[in-house]
């Protein structure tokens, strides 16, 4: 089990950042106010600037000024927020989890699933297709209206381990979503500073795909006491 949350160096980074930011619009402020007593000192004297000329360019330079600031808090808050959203996903290290997906990692143990029919359908097929393109069906039977819980044993159904996409046939046509269940394993932070979870069943998806925490088990539980 791992779970990589953000450290001393990103927080060093994120402040320097933020650091450098200011000292650039600190350099573009005083730029600015050079160049507008320039324009005051070299302005001819018997054709004077309209002094509302200048109070313009000041309001423009306050706006700016308030505009990047905003941008800066935004990026600020943004990051916080990314911040808390990884240490209360790596509190669920452990737990099961639902996550809508079309993908499917099959091996020795069971994988439980389940898909809501917005209509009742009396002929239901789950179709998993392999890397080889083969295609599988299960049977589901009649079904309906509501939430449809399934199991895939590839051992009983005689499939390979490996990866395999999945889709839900109605005879309704209604093409539901699939959610499957798995262990949240990992919670980490990509090079592009995204947020990656481990998902035993599923592989590595991002933390919108999951639709639900169904806890830990009481071993899981245990066993991190």
């Amino acid at each position: 089990m791992q779970t990589s949350l953000l450290n001393n160096g990103s927080s060093s980074a994120n402040s320097a950042a933020t650091g450098i930011a200011g000292n650039n619009a600190s350099a573009t402020s005083d730029m600015f106010t050079k160049l507008l007593v320039a324009q005051i000192k070299n302005q001819d004297p018997l054709s004077p600037t309209d002094p509302s000329q200048f109070i313009n360019q000041l309001t423009q330079l306050s706006q700016t000024e308030s505009l990047q600031n905003l941008s800066n808090l935004t990026s600020a808050n943004a990051s916080v927020l990314q911040s808390m959203q990884v240490l209360a996903l790596g509190a669920q290290v452990g737990s099961t989890v639902m996550v809508s997906s079309n993908k499917v990692e099959l091996g020795a143990e069971k994988v439980e699933g389940a898909f809501t029919l917005g209509s009742p359908s009396s002929k239901t097929t789950l179709v998993l297709t392999g890397s080889d393109g083969a295609k599988h069906n299960v049977d589901i039977g009649v079904r309906g209206a509501g939430s449809v819980p399934f199991s895939i044993d590839a051992a009983a159904l005689g499939l390979p381990a490996g990866s395999y996409t999945m889709q839900v046939e109605t005879s309704s046509k209604e093409v539901p979503t699939i959610d499957i269940a798995g262990r949240l394993n990992s919670v980490r932070l990509s090079a592009a500073g995204s947020v990656v979870l481990s998902v035993a069943h599923v592989g590595e998806v991002a933390p919108a795909t999951i639709t639900a925490f169904n806890g830990k088990s009481p071993s899981a539980t245990q066993s991190s006491l």
